[in-house]
């Protein structure tokens, strides 16, 4: 993105984000901008500070038809500039914790690094909890700030998550999340289809 670009509001990005299906598929994202959409995710929280996210970047477009095969042929994974395979490292928490608290005074070190392994170890289900908090916060991130950027995005759960594992070469102590495609809309998204009330979803104190 050129530093004197305009850049979109927060509220405006929100409301204006929408699921696009179609892309066009001659158009490419600079190195810069990749990097810079995923400068703006590593920004997202991750409790305990552990940075559990990894985020797979697919520009090549023999691996992009193979996703495409992999996620029951849908056409945005292929004719999107950019694949986001958000990830998340199951073992983060334990990978040398100290680093994700480095820059903090010593007191603070010496209270919250070992607080990490304290509350992971041993409960795989909360560590599979945190990546897929993590993984979505981030994804809610890099859709946002691609749409300030002047990209629209698509984020996807309908793929073989098997394959695509193998596609991307997956770690065994990695899990995926889900897939954000990013790209230039060939047509705008429809109208919103059905969104529920205010009243239906907001609970003041207690259900």
């Amino acid at each position: 993105m050129n530093a004197t670009a305009t850049v979109m509001d927060t509220f405006t990005a929100i409301e204006s984000r929408r699921s696009i299906k179609h892309y066009d598929p001659s158009h490419r994202m600079t190195e810069d901008e990749i990097t810079r959409l995923i400068e703006l995710a590593k920004l997202s929280p991750t409790s305990f500070n552990i940075q559990n996210w990894r985020f797979v970047c697919v520009t090549d477009p023999d691996l992009k038809k193979q996703l495409r095969a992999a996620s029951w042929n849908q056409a945005q994974v292929e004719e999107a500039s950019l694949v986001i395979l958000l990830c998340a490292d199951l073992t983060a928490h334990s990978n040398h914790p100290q680093r994700y608290w480095a820059n903090a005074p010593q007191a603070v070190q010496d209270q919250l690094v070992p607080m990490i392994a304290t509350f992971y170890d041993g409960n795989d289900q909360l560590i599979r909890d945190e990546a897929m908090r993590s993984v979505g916060m981030a994804g809610q991130t890099i859709m946002l700030a691609a749409k300030a950027m002047g990209y629209d995005t698509c984020p996807m759960i309908g793929y073989d998550p098997v394959k695509v594992a193998e596609i991307i070469r997956l770690p065994k102590d990695h899990v995926t999340g889900f897939m954000v495609v990013v790209g230039k809309a060939l047509e705008p998204a429809r109208a919103r289809s059905g969104p529920v009330s205010l009243d239906e979803v907001l609970v003041y104190n207690h259900f």
